[in-house]
């Protein structure tokens, strides 16, 4: 039985794109393996935050992930903040990070851009990252293509560590889906779908309504050839659509292009439309009945125990090869 661990940022409501290309593969990877899903609520703050919506968020994603598949009884799902071994392994790993390295991660280039003044968690936020990870022996990680970077730095930092101090730590793999796992812009169809884009209509949220749903996808940008066929370079948005429709159904892209031959935009927008509401109507349902309730509480309460009890011993160990602390004498 294999570790996986995997953690969504609360910085907004999640859309189809965090659904299809990670969400959903969770829940079947929790069927033969280990899981630990994580709210990484301490990553959010990396930029201002709201506090009180920041903690409606954390609320939200957690009641997501179980309206998702996640079991709670198979997984362990847990808030971030809840556990103090992360912070803790995340100073120790940083002193094993060099700043060249930090410096060179894609996501603080572009997100620090511009700015006057950036925040050092932006900067150091990587670490973090790896001690989420490393905290539990995970051997797979499932990511998106934009955290893979991210990952190869927890691989050479589990590395140098185990070098430089105690082979404690599983150097993880990285697993990133193959369909789906890049769901883009409905409006800029050569970017990624986000949940922080000022365009409403480039991302379906959710939480949407049918109406709000059809409505997007209906005015999706394609292009004026009229003809649906995959072609990631020449025709961007119909291969997206196409990637949703075939992540949301379990059809093929072959036999959608086929199933679609010879006919026009319009009927395989709305049908596109059918597909992701039917996707996610038991999914909302299912986190109007958790999102307010004291089940909630209780299952994050029993993950945060299972995760403090895991997390906990490993970060005694990476101390005890670091040389930190006290080692007590036993008593006679």
């Amino acid at each position: 039985m294999k570790k996986i661990f995997s953690g969504i940022q609360p910085s907004g409501t999640l859309t189809l794109g965090n659904y299809l290309g990670a969400m959903k593969h969770f829940v079947a990877l929790q069927e033969e393996n280990e899981c630990y899903f994580c709210v990484v609520d301490e990553h959010a703050i990396t930029v201002p935050q709201d506090r009180l919506k920041l903690r409606e968020n954390i609320k939200s994603l957690a009641a997501l992930y179980i309206a998702s598949g996640i079991d709670p009884d198979k997984s362990v799902l847990f808030i971030q903040s809840e556990v103090s071994a992360h912070t803790q392994l995340g100073w120790m790993l940083q002193t094993v990070s060099y700043i060249g390295e930090l410096e060179r991660m894609t996501q603080f280039k572009d997100k620090s851009k511009g700015k006057e003044a950036v925040s050092a968690g932006l900067l150091t936020y990587p670490p973090l990252m790896a001690a989420d990870i490393l905290l539990y022996n995970t051997d797979i990680v499932p990511v998106g293509e934009d955290q893979k970077q991210h990952l190869e730095l927890t691989r050479d930092l589990a590395q140098r560590f185990n070098h430089r101090y105690n082979d404690i730590f599983t150097v993880p793999e990285i697993s990133i889906p193959k369909v789906g796992a890049r769901i883009m812009s409905l409006q800029e169809p050569t970017k990624k779908m986000s949940k922080s884009d000022d365009n409403q209509k480039a991302s379906i949220f959710m939480l949407d309504t049918e109406k709000q749903i059809e409505k997007k996808i209906k005015s999706a940008v394609t292009d004026s050839e009229g003809i649906v066929k995959y072609d990631k370079e020449n025709k961007p948005g119909v291969s997206n659509l196409l990637t949703i429709y075939a992540s949301c159904t379990g059809e093929s892209i072959a036999d959608l292009e086929l199933k679609y031959q010879n006919k026009g935009y319009g009927e395989f927008k709305q049908d596109t439309a059918d597909a992701v509401i039917n996707a996610l109507r038991p999914i909302q349902e299912r986190y109007y009945q958790l999102i307010e309730s004291e089940e909630l509480d209780a299952l994050l309460d029993q993950g945060a125990d299972k995760a403090n009890f895991a997390a906990t011993k490993m970060l005694r160990k990476a101390k005890k090869a670091m040389g930190l602390g006290r080692v007590k004498k036993k008593k006679k």
